[in-house]
């Protein structure tokens, strides 16, 4: 039998001196990722509109010299222009990777979001989609030339969007009786959105760039006790995801572990989608 060479595993998700951009770097999920990709070599940008959030989640990680910090209210266009120039500028124009996972979630607190449906602002319905779904939009265009230079080498670039389950399907209702937290319309519509636009961008900016999403289902945030029972009894895991669940898939997406992967989702979510 000829002998067939590959890479190491440890090769290929070597980040070394490569750019990754992770939106909502502040929360805790874009702080997942930015750690992930830290661990294999990475430089990240972490993007958030929140400057105090930023600098606590610098000092949090401890690699300084590998994180770099760029505020940015992502309901502003104008704001987003200003950020994918300055993206740009640090990553010499060789961007690797760019991970879209700022949202509005249903524990926000926004006038007419996490209420009764006949409550639901039109006008916070459309503040969501431009975050969720148009800002993605906006950096894909803008950081796309970059991307596609760096994916005229030796690797291709990747595009991670990060959707939900609600895409997919409706929400429990119930589970959200007397408490604070919500599930509204325009969060299923702006992801379900977002993973269709991420089947358009492997189309298009294929060979060079690969897009692909990561849909999570929920992920435990000390959520009440009434919450979390209905929760689990629906899930075949019979707990919430917590962070370190999700850093292999942002591993293999990020990397070149997943070189002939574009276009697919990687399900996250305990099993809920199977029932």
């Amino acid at each position: 039998m000829t002998e067939i060479k590959t890479k190491t595993l440890a090769q290929l998700h070597d980040l070394t001196n490569r750019w990754a951009v992770i939106t909502g770097g502040a929360g805790h999920v874009g702080f997942v990722a930015a750690q992930t990709l830290l661990e294999l070599g990475a430089n990240v940008i972490l993007v958030d509109r929140s400057e105090s959030g930023l600098e606590k989640a610098k000092q949090a990680l401890k690699t300084a010299e590998r994180v770099h910090t760029l505020v940015c209210d992502l309901s502003q266009r104008s704001d987003v222009d200003k950020a994918v120039l300055q993206i740009i500028e640090w990553t010499d124009n060789h961007l690797a990777v760019l991970i879209n996972n700022a949202a509005f979630v249903g524990t926000d607190k926004l006038e007419g979001w996490a209420v009764p449906f006949d409550q639901q602002s039109i006008v916070t319905f459309e503040q969501c989609l431009t975050v969720n779904l148009t800002s993605p939009f906006q950096l894909c265009q803008g950081c796309a030339p970059s991307l596609t230079k760096f994916g005229q080498g030796d690797s291709s670039a990747s595009i991670i969007n990060v959707s939900s389950i609600y895409a997919h399907i409706g929400p429990r209702m119930e589970m959200y009786e007397g408490t604070a937290m919500g599930n509204p319309a325009a969060y299923g519509a702006s992801k379900a959105g977002l993973e269709l636009s991420t089947k358009w961008l492997a189309s298009n900016l294929a060979p060079h760039v690969r897009a692909n999403n990561i849909v999570l289902g929920g992920i435990f945030r000390g959520q009440p006790e009434s919450f979390l029972n209905q929760y689990n009894k629906h899930n075949l895991m019979g707990r919430m995801a917590e962070e370190e669940d999700l850093k292999g898939a942002f591993a293999l997406l990020a990397s070149d572990a997943s070189k002939y992967m574009t276009g697919q989702s990687i399900v996250i979510d305990g099993g809920w989608l199977a029932l």
